[in-house]
């Protein structure tokens, strides 16, 4: 018996009926790291894999959503689809929702059904659904979103398409003072104003928190310790958290009086433990030399 060809997650291509969800799953997927391009013309979509496989576009994961908006698509797609799938595997989902369901929202949202310009909302729904009952045969997996919110929708496809947990979450590690003002764009913010102060000391008041001296200074102080015992298992538990929720990008500031000693100190230290945990993290000493 052949084995039948593995689907690819890094490359999904999202259709389904009008008012099923496209427009929601693309934008849980771009927080999980995919580029996704909405509509594109059935006929240029092997057009974008040949640039995809030859790496011409610096992409990593892409899902494309495509319905029956275009027309032509119910005839043309299943033809491109077998085209395609002799350079990729894509993973195809198609999105779908009772006719009660979906007439609802179409009432909700007042959005014209693209089938009923001349038909009723209901009659709309019925045709397309007809005429994507092929589409629907040729896809890896069906969704029905009639009785799924929102947060389950994304659970569901964080579980499945985030492909690898602790390598798809970026995170910074930004070190600041409170006196020039808070990260804007900051998840997390611990403060370490409660630490030891370098800066009362005189052999340590110009350096900066990457000087070996303010590093013992700081690190070794019992205050330090115990914080760090909690800030790391706090961080620990949070992580994975953010990941499950689809945060593809995370920001922990960490601040002190000037944002060049403790917090440069803390931050890096955070960064060493999140780096041998398996992250892809980095540090933005923003006021260190301020």
């Amino acid at each position: 018996m052949k084995k039948e060809k593995k689907r690819d997650p890094r490359f999904l291509i999202i259709t389904g009926l009008s008012g099923s969800g496209k427009t929601v799953v693309s934008r849980f997927l771009e927080d999980l790291g995919y580029y996704c391009i909405d509509n594109l013309p059935t006929k240029l979509i092997p057009r974008f894999v040949d640039l995809w496989t030859r790496k011409e576009v610096e992409i990593e994961k892409v899902a494309l959503v495509v319905d029956i908006r275009e027309i032509g698509f119910t005839n043309e797609f299943p033809n491109i689809l077998q085209s395609i799938s002799k350079k990729v595997q894509p993973y195809l989902i198609f999105l779908e929702a009772s006719d009660e369901v979906l007439f609802k929202r179409f009432s909700e949202s007042r959005r014209p059904h693209p089938l009923a310009t001349k038909k009723s909302v209901r009659e709309g729904i019925a045709l397309e659904r007809k005429r994507l009952a092929k589409i629907k045969n040729l896809a890896d997996e069906v969704l029905d979103t009639s009785f799924t919110n929102l947060a389950e929708l994304k659970d569901i496809l964080t579980r499945q398409f985030l492909i690898k947990k602790g390598l798809s979450l970026q995170i910074v590690v930004v070190s600041f003072g409170y006196k020039y003002g808070i990260p804007l764009d900051s998840d997390l913010v611990f403060d370490t104003r409660f630490l030891p102060n370098p800066h009362y000391i005189d052999s340590m008041r110009d350096k900066t928190g990457r000087s070996k001296k303010v590093k013992e200074y700081v690190l070794q102080a019992k205050e330090t310790q115990s914080f760090l015992i909690r800030l790391l298992r706090f961080v620990d538990y949070l992580i994975p958290k953010f990941e499950d929720e689809g945060k593809s990008y995370l920001t922990i500031a960490m601040g002190c009086t000037g944002g060049k000693h403790r917090s440069v100190v803390l931050a890096d230290r955070l960064k060493g433990h999140l780096v041998s945990q398996n992250y892809k993290a980095k540090t933005y000493h923003r006021d260190m030399f301020k």
